[in-house]
Formats: structure tokens, sequence, C-alpha cells
């Protein structure tokens, strides 16, 4: 039996305008319930919408962004259904058509790379919030309500839990190079559900679709997929047939959970919004955009390959965030060696924001302590475990990386003269480690380094003391 997994993905991302899609309240994470709304984004018969103009700049750049079509005339429709956060029984959003269409990401596994293809992108307004108390109540938040959003709706091109995992990455790292949302998914500007099925190649047999909802990381979409997987896979060896389901992530237990089936698509009855005008864009204006976005992350890993000498493994991963391509940029001014920076960023600065679970944009470490560390270590004045060290503490703490070698004389010594009494102290009282070494057993030397290390309070300089060891052991 030869199976095959399609995954498609609805990421919906809450766009970072001043106010909202359709009136003048403030779009702001965190207000109290109810403080930013209008009778506009509650409902409130007779009141008319306007649509806001930064959305739409925001949702073209996002569109352009992703390589997509930018259709000059598109329109407003209503999506009705009934629900307690959709205050008006109907989302102003778009069907047939869309701001953008025809898209694609280029994902790179590492072993291959693949373009994951995005049907469309449109514009719409949020919903408000459910917020369900410890006593069995729920109540209503509707300050996000009318909050401007993109829905991002890709072709099922993905097969793998690690495709889905890089597809999204390189979404939310494209969306904040150009500076449209700030992608939280802890805050909910950034919310995704899964669609996944299987087909046996063979037969042409399927399991129904199953939607995945209520996931508020990357590492549960990573599951649920590889969850339904397992289960999609039983089902479709057992010849079990299932009809269209939604499901939702449960983190606790980690598995997907039935809600509800779908024996019928869901009929939203759409409309025509007639209280807002179709959208005719000038060519002129989309160019304009354009030429206004950065450079995103793949023309840069291309840079940073041919200006910096890169292999394509370090400037792919240097590229994929803004922070951290900047940090690498500026650490390179000031130390002009495009590998040590490069070697340093993505075996330590990176373990450092992985450990702490923080954004890079967060991370305290500036790009002249980080540029003191690497020049100090270069220069053979510290060695690389005391750099290693250092760069742990500034990153926590901001400090001064310069002010904290000096105070603390941390200058690594390589005087030879100073450090050959230190060897011969150490051989003096080593003669066992000397006789080892001289009878094959280089973890000898290593050994001897080790203590004139410790002999020197880790100022001595290693390669020093290893070159003047070898010269005696071996007279």
């Amino acid at each position: 039996m030869s199976i095959k997994t399609l995954i498609g993905l609805e990421i919906h991302v809450e766009l970072s305008t001043e106010t909202k899609m359709f009136c003048g309240c403030k779009n702001v994470f965190g207000a109290p319930p109810n403080t930013n709304v209008c009778e506009i984004c509650l409902g409130h018969p007779g009141t008319l919408p306007l649509l806001n103009k930064q959305a739409l700049e925001y949702a073209i750049k996002a569109g352009l962004a992703l390589n997509c079509n930018i259709n000059l005339h598109s329109k407003m429709d209503r999506k009705k259904y009934f629900y307690p956060d959709l205050v008006k029984g109907f989302q102003i959003s778009q069907d047939k058509e869309p701001l953008c269409r025809d898209g694609y990401i280029e994902v790179n596994t590492g072993d291959y790379k693949k373009k994951i293809r995005i049907e469309r992108v449109h514009i719409e307004e949020d919903t408000g919030k459910s917020v369900h108390t410890e006593t069995g109540h729920t109540l209503m938040d509707y300050d996000r309500s009318g909050v401007p959003l993109i829905e991002i709706v890709s072709r099922p091109d993905m097969e793998t839990a690690e495709e889905a995992y890089l597809f999204l990455n390189s979404l939310r790292e494209i969306l904040k190079y150009i500076g449209v949302s700030d992608v939280k998914m802890e805050e909910g500007s950034l919310r995704c559900d899964v669609n996944i099925n299987m087909v046996d190649d063979e037969t042409g047999n399927k399991t129904g679709i199953a939607e995945i909802k209520n996931m508020n990381s990357f590492r549960a979409v990573v599951k649920a997929i590889e969850f339904e997987q397992v289960r999609q896979r039983e089902l479709l060896e057992a010849g079990v047939v299932e009809n269209k389901q939604t499901r939702r992530w449960d983190d606790l237990l980690g598995e997907t959970q039935l809600m509800r089936m779908k024996e019928q698509g869901a009929d939203y009855r759409y409309t025509i919004e007639g209280d807002l005008p179709a959208i005719n864009l000038e060519l002129s204006y989309v160019e304009k955009i354009a030429k206004s976005l950065p450079e995103l992350p793949a023309a840069k890993a291309l840079r940073f390959i041919e200006t910096y000498k890169l292999s394509e493994y370090d400037a792919d991963i240097l590229s994929r965030n803004a922070d951290i391509s900047s940090l690498f940029e500026s650490v390179y001014e000031k130390v002009g060696d495009s590998k040590a920076v490069s070697n340093w960023i993505i075996s330590d600065v990176l373990r450092l924001i992985n450990e702490k679970e923080i954004d890079p944009s967060e991370m305290t470490l500036s790009a002249e302590n980080l540029a003191v560390i690497i020049k100090y270590v270069l220069e053979s004045k510290i060695n690389t475990n005391t750099g290693k060290k250092l760069l742990r503490e500034v990153f926590d703490s901001g400090e001064d990386a310069e002010k904290l070698i000096r105070d603390r004389g941390l200058i690594q010594i390589s005087d030879e003269s100073y450090l050959e009494a230190i060897v011969e102290e150490v051989l003096d009282q080593n003669e066992q480690s000397i006789i080892d070494y001289r009878a094959g057993k280089d973890r000898a030397l290593g050994y001897l380094v080790g203590q004139c290390m410790k002999a020197s309070k880790g100022k001595g300089n290693p390669q020093v003391f290893n070159k003047l060891l070898l010269e005696r052991l071996e007279a």
C-alpha cells in the first residue's frame, strides 16, 4: 500500500494597523474587555463601514511578498452564519473575488526544496472572543471584533509535518519582515487550521478530510499532523470510510478529538457587501507598494552567499529572521570575519534564544557586545570557553562585555616566557602523564593542557600551552 498525505493550511493573520478594518476603534491587544468598541464594530443598525486603507495596503504587501498575483478588481462579501462572537450575524469577507491569488512559498528541508502553492489571500474582519469562566458561564469580549485580517489558504501540497512547520515558519518571518503583523500565536494574531487526509495511490481510496482547530503553537500543528497521519493510516488500511469532520487538538492528551461531522459543505449564503464599493486598484498603486517592500529572506540568503561567501545552509538560517540577519551584518561590520560571526550566531546565539524560549526581537544582546566577544576570541585575548561563558552572561544581563573582561582580568596570557614556568611546574608534578604520552596515549597531552589552564586560573592561552608542552615532551 502506497499512502500519501495531503496537507493544506488555512492561516488567519491579524494586521498591525492602528485602527480596525471598518471603523476608527483602536487595534490593540490586551485592553480591558469591550473598551475598544463602537456602533460600527458592534453591528448596530444603520451604521456604515468604511474600508481601512492601511489594511488594504498591508494585505497587498503580504500578497506581493508571498509571490501572489494582485487582483486589480475585487469586492467584499457577507459571509453569513450565527455564532455569539459574530455580532452582525455575518462577517465581511471575500468569496469569489479575493484580493490576491496564486502565490507560493519555497521551503528548504535540507534534503530538498519544494514550492508550496498559495491559493488565495483575502481580507476580512475578525470576530469577537468568547471567554469561558470557571463557573460555566461564557462572556463576550468584542474588542477583537472588526480587527483587520488576512486569510491565507494554501493548496494541499504539504506531505509531512516538517513541510507544514517550514511553511508556517517561513510565512511568519516574511510577514514580520514586511511589518504587516507581529504574528504572535500566543496573542492570537496568527491562527492556523490544518486540513489533512490520506490517499492510497494504488487504489485511489481516500480518508475524509479532517479540519483541525484550536492550535496555539507550531509545535501543536506538528504534533496534530503526526497524530492524524497515524490515525488516518489505520482507517485507510482497515477500509473504514469517514466523512469530512472538524477536530480539535488536545495538548494535554496529545491527540485530536472529534468536534463534529460534516455531512455536507457549509452554506454561508455569500452575498455582496452592499455597504462597501468594489475595490478597483490602479496598477501604479500596486507597483508603488511593491517598491516599498524590504529585501525578503530568499533574496537576502542569495546575497549572503554572494557577498559573505557563506554556505547555503548558513545563509538560509541567518536570513530567516530579520533581527538575526540584521545582527549578523552589524557584527560582521565590526569583526570582518563572516564565517566566525556566522558560527557564533548559529551555534551559540540561536541556542540561547531557543533555551530562553524568546523571540530574537526580545533579546538584550547587542551587536557591539557580540562583536567584542568574537574579536577577543579571534585575537586570542580570551579563550573560546571564556567567550562562550561571557556570551551567556551578557545575553541575560545586557552588561558591557568589554568592561566585564577588563574588570575581571579575563585577558588571556600568551607570553611564552611567562607560561613556560607554569609548563615546567605542571610537568614536574605529572610524571605519569609524561610516561603515558610517550607510550602513545594522546589523551595525556589534553590532561596536561588542562592542568596548565588550571594553574594559570584559566588565563593562559591553551594553544601556547599545547605548543610548549609538545616541545618539551618531544625533546
